[in-house]
């Protein structure tokens, strides 16, 4: 065989600490994610670097990606690094297990990387897509209002922000921060609200200037979605409810968006396919992240140029990314130079 896949499991403290309402991740002061290594005897000298995080609410944990690691590197085994090669790697990725978007992004992205330096070429030119990518918002997670504020107002350079909710002081959190910051304000409850709650604050987000509602409630109650979409002027957008393109159709009529992370679909490739699926079906699109490394998410923003609202933001979260390349501009837009792969290096 002429590949190979080395991983490292990282666990990064966080600059802030970041709670949501469905999980602690690891109480909100750090994050653990998994850095592969990818290595093919026909290129030698070269690296693709990839990750992948183990979000446990999609099943995921570090035993279970480094489990299905070598079935993975076994389907890219002899892999044609050109655009058409790497879609039907991804092909050969997709039909080898399912789920696990999270190892499947390690080694998607890891492929992709590889690729572009083996070709030359960056990777959102691989995928066909543009540089001119939306700028990110900054998330901030559950708190005490006055502490969400405090952090609103350090982060009030960003375009937008996005506010972590599901607790009791939601509404309270909510006013604090727009009596500090007066951009765009983008709520996320992650399944933490029941409809009577969601009913209840709709009138007054509008009024707050909050531009979106994502994931309000349970990930199987599409009815609940679409029963508030219907009677809301705001978007809601599909997150949890929204894992893999497989996911769409079920949703059309029920969200006016869908929230894409390519540790849920499984990297960089199935996104850009997801992302151009959605908006065919008349979606809204978000672009996330968790919280993650500047490979991750240097990963993402090649992406990016598909999609309308773009949190990118997992590796600001980071107390000491051991990345660098991943360059943000005074506009909050990341930049995608002509660099070859993904065009992040391990520091130091």
């Amino acid at each position: 065989m002429s590949l190979a896949l080395g991983h490292e499991v990282l666990r990064l403290a966080l600059r802030d600490p970041f709670l949501i309402a469905r999980a602690d991740h690891e109480a909100g002061r750090a994050a653990t994610t998994v850095v592969v290594e990818l290595r093919d005897d026909r290129f030698p000298g070269l690296v693709g670097l990839g990750e992948g995080f183990p979000e446990r609410y999609f099943g995921e944990t570090v035993e279970t990606m480094v489990a299905v690691f070598p079935l993975l590197t076994a389907a890219i085994e002899g892999f044609d690094p050109s655009a058409a090669g790497l879609r039907a790697a991804g092909e050969r990725i997709a039909s080898t297990i399912r789920w696990n978007g999270g190892a499947k992004c390690a080694v998607d992205s890891a492929l992709h990387d590889l690729a572009g330096k083996v070709t030359g070429m960056p990777v959102h030119r691989l995928l066909g897509l543009s540089a001119d990518i939306p700028p990110t918002d900054f998330s901030l997670g559950l708190d005490e209002p006055a502490v969400v504020a405090e952090r609103a107002k350090r982060a009030a350079a960003f375009p937008a922000l996005k506010i972590k909710v599901g607790g009791a002081a939601d509404l309270a959190t909510l006013e604090a921060v727009r009596g500090v910051y007066d951009g765009p304000i983008r709520v996320d409850a992650n399944t933490g609200w029941t409809p009577d709650v969601a009913r209840g604050l709709v009138a007054q987000l509008v009024d707050l200037g909050v531009e979106l509602i994502e994931q309000p409630f349970p990930a199987g109650r599409l009815d609940w979605l679409a029963d508030l979409q219907g009677g809301s002027p705001l978007p809601i957008v599909a997150d949890e409810s929204c894992v893999t393109i497989e996911d769409l159709d079920a949703l059309v009529g029920v969200t006016a968006g869908v929230n894409v992370k390519l540790a849920k679909c499984g990297g960089p490739g199935p996104a850009a396919q997801m992302l151009a699926r959605a908006r065919e079906l008349g979606f809204r699109t978000f672009l996330g992240c968790m919280v993650e490394t500047s490979v991750a998410i240097a990963a993402s923003a090649a992406t990016a140029s598909l999609a309308d609202w773009v949190d990118l933001d997992g590796n600001l979260l980071l107390a000491d990314d051991p990345f660098g390349g991943l360059t943000l501009g005074e506009d909050h837009r990341w930049r995608l130079t002509d660099a070859p792969g993904l065009g992040v290096e391990r520091r130091g």
